[in-house]
């Protein structure tokens, strides 16, 4: 992470993106269901920020799916995956939240590069609940089936999802005067940067802006910025924020 005084600015995640659910599948998951020997198991997909999310979500489908006999999960969170959970939920220990987790994990993801000249494959899905119902047909499936078909409802309900990339973005404010402001944020925006809201009520105006952040970025503000105001401008940065691109 870029090097900032304000105490505001700190976040002590190493990861600059990751790949998270769409902002949708905060509320509606993403469903996929496979039978294997009569049994039925339902994977659900849920984009999740917090363990109460967690919580949440897998007492509502335990209440949906009453007459089910186990309710298994996998979760998660943050964007250097620090917080990973699984619960069997009564399958014996190790064959289905284990699996379930490891299927998460090992999710690879293709990340485009910004200028569009590559792209990479990342194992950094996060921000996800994973919920495999079943429904117990009769037929006992043993540990190694188990492990496989928790393994399956969930990879195969993975293949269902179109990633979206979350990234850590530095915001800075710009104080300008009032006869430039309007024109330094044209050229700004015309650059290729990302403006917020301009605030005009002070005794000069005061831009805001997102960049993506790393130092690079940071160096090319400040030579855009001082080739559009003829080094009068300048960034002050002011909050670090997760943003959905």
């Amino acid at each position: 992470m870029s090097q900032h005084s304000d105490s505001a600015l700190v976040d002590d995640s190493h990861a600059r993106r990751y790949s998270v659910l769409p902002a949708a599948q905060r509320h509606t998951p993403v469903v996929h269901e496979i039978e294997i020997k009569r049994s039925r198991f339902i994977g659900y997909l849920f984009r999740v920020e917090a363990e109460e999310d967690v919580r949440e979500h897998v007492s509502a489908l335990r209440k949906e799916h009453h007459l089910a006999r186990h309710a298994c999960s996998a979760f998660l969170l943050g964007p250097d995956r620090r917080v990973m959970r699984s619960n069997d939920d009564g399958e014996p220990a190790g064959t289905a939240g284990t699996p379930m987790l490891e299927a998460i994990a090992q999710r690879e993801t293709v990340l485009v590069s910004a200028e569009g000249t590559g792209a990479e494959q990342l194992r950094d899905a996060s921000d996800v609940l994973a919920v495999v119902v079943r429904y117990f047909g009769g037929v006992k499936l043993g540990a190694g089936g188990l492990v496989r078909a928790y393994s399956d409802a969930v990879s195969q309900t993975l293949d269902q999802v179109t990633w979206t990339v979350r990234q850590r973005m530095l915001w800075y404010r710009i104080p300008a005067p009032h006869a430039v402001a309007g024109r330094w944020e044209n050229e700004l925006r015309a650059t290729g940067w990302h403006l917020g809201v301009t605030d005009y009520a002070g005794s000069s105006a005061l831009l805001t802006l997102a960049s993506v952040d790393d130092d690079m970025a940071a160096e090319r503000l400040k030579a855009d910025l001082a080739a559009i105001s003829s080094g009068a401008g300048q960034v002050e940065p002011t909050h670090v924020e997760w943003t959905d691109l």
